[in-house]
C-alpha cells in the first residue's frame, strides 16, 4: 500500500482540526470521512472548522451527539479505515471504533506535553496554574484519556504575562509540526512508541463558563492568571458588581493593597480590585449588558 492510498478517518474540530486537516489533504492524503460537531453555545466561533474545510473538498462530514451506537459502529466498519486521526474531536471515540484501524492504528493529539495535563482544556488549565509551558503530543488512542504510548511531541513555551489568545496559534503550529513529522512513519506503519511516564501524570477536567469566576481572596498573581487563562477569544473571568456580570479581559498586577478587604474595588482611572496581597489594575472590561448589545448589533 502507498501511503496516499491509506484509507483515513478523520475526527477533528477547532483550529488545530482545521489545519492539520489542510496539511493532510495538502499532502494528498486519502481522507475519506470527517467526523466534527458543532460550536458550544457559550463559545465564540474564533476558528475555521474541518467541517468547511471537508465540504470545500467534497469529503463525507458526520456529526453524531455521540458514537456510541450501533449506527455508527456499522457506519466506520462500512468506511474501511486503515488509519483514524482525533485531533482536537471532543466526543469519546469508543474502542468498537478506534480498533477498526486494524492496518494503521488511531492516534489522538493532546494539546499538552504529555504525561502532564491529560484532560479537557489543557493550555488554558496551565496558564490558570502558573505553568510557563504547555504543548503538542500525538499519542496512540486507548480507552483511557490521553494515556497512550507517544508518538511525537513538542512542547510550546510562554511568558507569565501572556495570554491565551496569544499562545493559542503556537499551540496549533506546534500541533501541525507534530503531524506532518509524524505522519511518514505512520503512513509505514512503523512509527516510534514511547510509552508515558505515570508518575508525572496529570488529569484536568472540562472547564464550564461558572469557573472563569474570579475569588479576589486569593493572590493578585492568581487572579491574573485566571484572567490571561480564559481571555478572547474564550468567555473570560469575571465578577459580579452591583448586580451586574463584569468581564475582564485584560489586567496587570499592581501594588499591595494594605489593609483593604478583597474584592473592594477603588475606583479611578484604572478602576483597581484589592486581592489577597495586592491589586489587579484592570486594563479592559466589559459589562455583560456591553456584551450582548455589541453581539445584537452583530
Amino acid at each position: 500500500m502507498e501511503n496516499n492510498d491509506a484509507r483515513i478517518i478523520f475526527f477533528g474540530f477547532s483550529d488545530v482540526g482545521y489545519k492539520c486537516l489542510k496539511l493532510l489533504l495538502g499532502k494528498g492524503c486519502n481522507v475519506v470521512a470527517v467526523f466534527t460537531h458543532d460550536t458550544d453555545p457559550h463559545e465564540s466561533e474564533w476558528f475555521k472548522t474541518p467541517e468547511s474545510l471537508a465540504k470545500e473538498n467534497f469529503i463525507p462530514v458526520f456529526k453524531p451527539s455521540t458514537l456510541k451506537t450501533e449506527k455508527w459502529f456499522r457506519k466506520v466498519k462500512y468506511l474501511k479505515p486503515d488509519l483514524i486521526l482525533s485531533l482536537y474531536y471532543r466526543n469519546i471515540i469508543p474502542e468498537e471504533i478506534y480498533s477498526q484501524a486494524k492496518n494503521l492504528g488511531a492516534y489522538n493529539m493532546h494539546g499538552s506535553y504529555l504525561p502532564a495535563y491529560r484532560g479537557r482544556a489543557p493550555l488554558n488549565w496551565s496558564i490558570i496554574n502558573g505553568e510557563n509551558y504547555c504543548g503538542a503530543s500525538l499519542h496512540v488512542l486507548e480507552k483511557k484519556f490521553d494515556t497512550g504510548a507517544i508518538v511525537a511531541q513538542e512542547k510550546v513555551e510562554f511568558g507569565d504575562e501572556e495570554y491565551v489568545g496569544e499562545i493559542q496559534p503556537r499551540m496549533a503550529a506546534a500541533a501541525v509540526r507534530v503531524l506532518e513529522s509524524a505522519l511518514p512513519a505512520i503512513l509505514a506503519g512503523n512509527p516510534p512508541l514511547a510509552p508515558q511516564d505515570e508518575s508525572k501524570a496529570s488529569y484536568f477536567r472540562k472547564r464550564v463558563p461558572e469557573d472563569g469566576r474570579i475569588d479576589f481572596s486569593k493572590t493578585a498573581r492568581e487572579v491574573f492568571n485566571l484572567i490571561r487563562g480564559v481571555s478572547k477569544p474564550f468567555p473570560g473571568a469575571f465578577f459580579d458588581c452591583n448586580g451586574e456580570k463584569t468581564i475582564i479581559w485584560r489586567a496587570k498586577i499592581g501594588d499591595e493593597t494594605g489593609n483593604i478587604a478583597p474584592g473592594a474595588i477603588v475606583a479611578g482611572n484604572p478602576v483597581k480590585i484589592a486581592c489577597a496581597d495586592k491589586f489587579i489594575i484592570i486594563e479592559e472590561s466589559e459589562t455583560s449588558e456591553q456584551k450582548d448589545g455589541l453581539e445584537a448589533a452583530h
